[in-house]
């Protein structure tokens, strides 16, 4: 039986080494995407709908945990296999028995043992949904609770000026080649910082990435609604434009 991967690991060497022992202990498995961050890891999953997705836990963006939760209901056939140095936020859904976990360095015992359990998943069945959801948040919790006190205050570029912002303030952040426009409800500044690397010191309970350019501040938003083509759309309290949630991205937002 053959199988289709997707692997979403930030760190390009760790990726390709993954990708080379996957090859050798598991030649059935094609590889069809590899992904350096948590958003286009969940919109390539959510688009091919692989067999299994490798999944490093922490990404700049969305971490792998909050990818596996929005592959719930966007790729829900698709086994979860969490790649982690920190142990402690996967060994409890690996005793559950509904998601598997490699602890780096990967091995490839290890590697072999975990492909045979996935094998035997894909015949006896995958986990239910709720299952895998209540799972998943409870692993979310536990990554946010030794989390790093988030940014209070960023410094962005107006013109030739330098402008203090209060992260409040930001009603959302949008990618702009190297670097990050940051509006407000005067206007928009401009952070040297990426994107990908900005979600990462937010507060997560605040800040929702809803598309691979943008980062959302939900206390800014005034009203979510959802187009025909499963999209949702953002309404801001404080400026006139109408922000864009790609599919993929809804899942994280349905119980708000």
């Amino acid at each position: 039986m053959n199988f289709r991967g997707v692997i979403a690991e930030d760190e390009e060497l760790l990726r390709t080494a993954l990708s080379s022992l996957l090859k050798d202990a598991w030649p059935q498995l094609d590889i069809i995407a590899e992904c350096e961050d948590g958003a286009s890891a969940l919109e390539s999953i959510a688009e091919l709908r692989p067999d299994v997705a490798f999944l490093d836990i922490r990404m700049p963006g969305l971490s792998g945990i909050e990818v596996a939760r929005g592959l719930t209901e966007a790729s829900p056939r698709t086994q979860v296999v969490f790649v982690t140095a920190y142990d402690q936020y996967a060994i409890d859904a690996f005793e559950q028995g509904a998601i598997d976990y490699l602890l780096k360095p990967i091995t490839r015992e290890r590697l072999l043992a975990t492909v045979q359990r996935i094998q035997a998943r894909a015949v006896a069945g995958h986990p239910d949904g709720a299952t895998l959801d209540a799972l998943l948040r409870h692993l979310s919790a536990r990554q946010g609770a030794s989390s790093k006190p988030p940014l209070v205050w960023i410094t962005a570029s107006v013109g030739k000026d330098t402008k203090l912002i209060m992260v409040d303030d930001v009603a959302y952040f949008q990618a702009d080649n190297k670097y990050t426009t940051v509006m407000t409800a005067e206007g928009e500044s401009l952070l040297r910082t990426p994107l990908r690397e900005l979600l990462d010191s937010l507060d997560q309970n605040t800040f929702k990435q809803i598309h691979r350019s943008t980062i959302v501040n939900m206390k800014a938003v005034a009203s979510v609604s959802r187009d025909e083509a499963g999209r949702g759309r953002l309404k801001l309290k404080t400026r006139p434009e109408v922000l864009t949630v790609s599919q993929p991205f809804m899942t994280l937002f349905r119980n708000m």
